[in-house]
């Protein structure tokens, strides 16, 4: 054998060599990625994802950029700015995380809590017990607050346990998806302030659909997801952090657990930390932050306040329907009640995995069941953003109807 270009000789081992690494393939291309790409419309009406608007699904088609062009820290400035209002901040340490909700909840109790120090969680629902999972595999002292689903807090229940357990740390679920219940957090700042204690706050199903004020309400750490009122793709997730956050996980003995989560890096990256030069952390989700950046012009363009009262309206319009359905909302008390996820109680003599499945067969909507320890006990309609509308109400009511009526009932 002879080199095309030199005129040198292969030997024989060599092109032996050659041929086996050319013929190494041996699992085929398979036939179902060579399919072209077929997702269904699905009426989201679940607590999320939610449906998308056109208008957040075209951004995210726009052309990539590199994550660390000057066009994309201006996106990201935008994106930054757009959190402040939605959060009624002016932290500015407020940044968005490449991840779903989860990313910033693990973000918020790494940063902020150092192993062996007492933390208290607010559990009445899966979030807490997620927050409580977290803290522990990172070796906090886990206490608990514990309530049944649907059962809320008081501030002087609160406060109690605070001043027994003495945390660092204090975590509530503001939108308790799973159990559709809707936490009061006024004066909960004032009490965690008053103890030294940094108060957490989950809003992933709230936020855009029930009041909140960060700064109002001394909230310290404050985080959301986009894919719920937001109406983003999920991937990205808003957090915010006050001054006193930004002192206990600036000033800690031993580094975060995770190098992707600590925000001695992500500041600097969102542009935070007050240095001139953003150096390379990791590579963020460019389109997810195109369409979160929409998400957020859309919620400027109506006004938090047409937001919320527009999914209260709705909710309530809802709860009208389901009870002339003969049924039971979940959450007795109106005012404790998530206007994004509405939650009934499973009707007497039905299978709820039934149902739902016979929903998604014949209306191709989506409803589920409960989640974590409200499993068996309530089915979840959310109808948020994009999705928050009485025509849509109805379309879940039509469906409703039409499984009560067609599923069987037990004669139990």
């Amino acid at each position: 054998a002879v080199w095309p270009l030199t005129g040198t000789t292969r030997s024989a081992p060599l092109l032996q060599r050659l041929e086996r690494s050319m013929s190494s393939v041996t699992i085929p291309p398979p036939a179902c990625i060579l399919r072209p790409l077929e997702v269904p419309y699905r009426y989201l009406f679940g607590p999320g994802p939610s449906n998308v608007p056109p208008r957040v699904l075209a951004s995210g088609s726009r052309p990539i950029i590199g994550h660390l062009h000057p066009e994309m820290y201006e996106i990201m400035n935008d994106i930054k700015k757009g959190i402040h209002y939605a959060f009624q901040t002016e932290n500015n340490m407020t940044i968005a995380m490449s991840g779903s909700g989860h990313a910033a909840m693990e973000c918020a109790v790494f940063n902020t809590v150092e192993p062996g120090e007492s933390v208290l969680i607010a559990i009445n629902g899966i979030w807490g017990e997620r927050v409580a999972e977290i803290a522990e595999r990172m070796g906090a002292n886990v206490h608990k607050l514990v309530k049944a689903p649907g059962g809320h807090f008081t501030n002087i229940e609160i406060e109690k346990a605070i001043g027994k357990h003495k945390p660092v740390l204090f975590f509530l679920a503001h939108g308790e998806s799973s159990a559709g219940l809707c936490q009061p957090v006024d004066g909960i700042g004032d009490i965690c302030r008053k103890h030294n204690c940094l108060f957490l706050v989950d809003t992933v199903a709230s936020l855009g659909a029930a009041p909140i004020f960060m700064d109002k309400q001394n909230i310290d750490i404050l985080y959301t997801g986009s894919q719920k009122a937001l109406n983003a793709p999920p991937g990205t997730a808003p957090i915010s952090f006050n001054d006193r956050a930004c002192h206990k996980m600036f000033n800690r003995k031993t580094k975060p657990v995770s190098y992707l989560f600590d925000m001695t890096h992500l500041s600097n990256y969102w542009g935070c930390d007050g240095k001139a030069v953003r150096a390379y952390h990791h590579t963020g989700p460019v389109s997810g932050f195109f369409a979160l950046r929409e998400s957020l012009a859309i919620l400027a363009e109506k006004g938090l306040e047409e937001s919320w009262r527009k999914h209260k309206e709705v909710a309530a319009y809802l709860y009208r329907g389901l009870e002339d359905l003969g049924l039971e909302l979940f959450i007795p008390d109106k005012d404790l009640r998530l206007p994004s996820v509405t939650t009934i109680s499973i009707p007497e003599g039905y299978d709820w995995r039934e149902m739902l499945v016979y929903i998604m067969k014949h209306h191709q909507m989506e409803m589920t069941g409960g989640l974590g320890p409200s499993i068996g006990m309530v089915m979840r309609i959310g109808l948020m953003g994009y999705n928050c509308e009485k025509t849509n109400a109805d379309k879940a009511l039509h469906a409703l109807a039409d499984a009560l009526k067609n599923c069987k009932k037990s004669k139990a």
